[in-house]
């Protein structure tokens, strides 16, 4: 396949790179190349008993952490998804390998057509990577400039926990109104300028996600569906992204093909001499 068809996929040089960058930071990003996968098993989701969440003694306190038990605790975890990428109303089909080791970093391979890697991504607590293969371009960039896509809500933890379908750690916090009824429990509040809700299941899972900063015209609206089983832990294999940051808007879909926990992982990054730096 010739280089000019691959062009035709994504948009103008400067959208290509903002492309990507707005893919990660929405975050979007999942895979393994080395890995044998588990296949996929949807599951029955299973309310946590009642008569454990009701303590007698601070009743949000035990309510809690059930939940923070609950979220799906790993060293690494591996991925693949088949993933709609929207922004403001154009659309693109890739594939997205995403690897991270808790903590620490999230490694990504972008591929389109015929697997043919387009790009690839570093992203730590504290820098971007990011590499272009099409245009020999990379950028080096602060984690912060995720922001300017996603708003401040973001956070390096945030990514990992909406990758995985868990619920963002800040937001479990007693200052929450916590609401529990017909098998669901909803989180609401305010975080740093920042109103969130978080639905969960009966299974204390993450379903729904939403984070709002009315000041800034930011949103970010995240659905969890189709749980799987993936090694032992369960996890949804649909999360569904939205974000608006002023007059930006970005749909991301993502459907996990495959799915590990806690393999040994290779997170291989280099930057080609004959790169150029993107502003």
């Amino acid at each position: 396949m010739e280089r000019n068809t691959l062009n035709n996929i994504l948009y103008t040089k400067s959208h290509r790179l903002a492309v990507y960058i707005k893919l990660i930071a929405i975050c979007g990003l999942l895979l393994v190349f080395s890995c044998k996968s588990r296949k996929q098993v949807l599951v029955k989701r299973v309310a946590v008993d009642s008569a454990v969440v009701a303590k007698p003694v601070n009743t949000k306190g035990a309510t809690l952490a059930i939940i923070k038990t609950k979220q799906t605790n790993f060293n690494t975890f591996s991925g693949k998804a088949k993933t709609k990428l929207d922004i403001s109303g154009s659309s693109n089909d890739v594939t997205l390998n995403i690897r991270i080791q808790r903590d620490h970093k999230i490694w990504v391979s972008v591929t389109a057509i015929a697997g043919i890697e387009v790009a690839r991504a570093l992203i730590t607590p504290d820098s971007i990577l990011l590499v272009n293969r099409l245009q020999s371009l990379y950028v080096r960039k602060p984690f912060s400039y995720i922001n300017k896509f996603a708003g401040k809500q973001v956070n390096y933890k945030t990514l990992e926990s909406l990758l995985i379908g868990n619920a963002i750690p800040e937001l479990l916090t007693e200052n929450s109104n916590l609401v529990s009824a017909a098998g669901s429990t909803t989180l609401t509040g305010n975080l740093n300028d920042v109103v969130y809700k978080l639905i969960l299941g009966p299974d204390m899972k993450a379903t729904q996600t939403n984070l709002g900063n009315p000041a800034a015209a930011q949103t970010l609206l995240v659905t969890n569906s189709a749980f799987i089983q993936a090694t032992n832990r369960i996890m949804p294999s649909q999360i569904d992204m939205a974000s608006v940051v002023k007059d930006k808007k970005i749909q991301l879909n993502l459907h996990y093909t495959k799915a590990d926990y806690d393999q040994p992982l290779e997170y291989p990054f280099s930057i080609p001499s004959r790169y150029q730096q993107a502003e």
